[in-house]
């Protein structure tokens, strides 16, 4: 006998961005028709039954890793066979950033920070945080894993997004922003041209290899616009 357990309760939407975010999660597990339990069995209870339903419930923002398996764990034959699991990954971040920065985001946040609009110190150390911000505050720990080993540290991550501090080089800055989501060389090239302008007067700083560094993310950038497919953009 098939036993469906008790019903759920409504969706959280006091932030409605949580409830969408909510509303996904719990769409995926009807479409799969698995219960939280089983959910859980499947993942050998990481994350938990109770942690798999509080990420469905609308009341808080879940770890991108409950997200992912989540959505992981609730495949579909269908996105089995196609590309399908991707797609709702890329669905599953893009609503998990928006849920993050509407609990996250300070009022005067309204839009993603546009590079092209730096022109000293002072801006860039502001966009570069106001970046971070954007993409739903993630931990100084988050963005060292998501950079990858000796990429970022978390000291140096903490004093960026604190306004204390500025990336070290041209790499260090690259790292930062993939970790905030600007991922491909056309997106990251103007934040490179920005710190050229920024750094154009300092010193202390080596321009000319932010200038290289700008110059190999454009060439690349032409290669991506005329070999790349089109893909799906997260959080811009």
């Amino acid at each position: 006998m098939i036993t469906t357990g008790r019903p759920e309760k409504p969706v959280d939407r006091t932030v409605p961005a949580r409830g969408k975010l909510a509303d996904f999660l719990r769409r995926r597990k009807t479409t799969a028709a698995l219960p939280y339990e089983e959910m859980a069995g499947r993942t050998n209870g990481i994350p938990s039954k109770a942690t798999l339903e509080r990420a469905a419930s609308g009341a808080s923002v879940p770890s991108w890793e409950t997200v992912e398996t989540f959505i992981k764990v609730t495949i579909t034959r269908e996105e089995e066979f196609t590309n399908g699991l991707g797609v709702a990954l890329e669905r599953g971040r893009e609503l998990w950033i928006r849920a993050r920065r509407a609990t996250r985001a300070p009022y005067y946040v309204h839009k993603a920070p546009d590079p092209n609009l730096i022109s000293t110190v002072a801006d860039f150390s502001r966009a570069l945080r106001n970046r971070h911000v954007w993409v739903g505050s993630p931990t100084p720990g988050e963005m060292k894993r998501m950079a990858g080993p000796g990429e970022l540290p978390s000291t140096t991550t903490r004093r960026i997004i604190e306004g204390a501090g500025l990336p070290v080089d041209p790499q260090q800055a690259i790292a930062f922003l993939k970790a905030c989501y600007v991922t491909s060389a056309g997106d990251l090239a103007p934040w490179l041209a920005a710190a050229v302008r920024a750094f154009a007067d300092n010193n202390a700083r080596d321009v000319g290899a932010w200038a290289r560094a700008h110059h190999l993310l454009q060439t690349r950038a032409g290669r991506e616009k005329d070999h790349s497919p089109t893909q799906l953009r997260v959080a811009a």
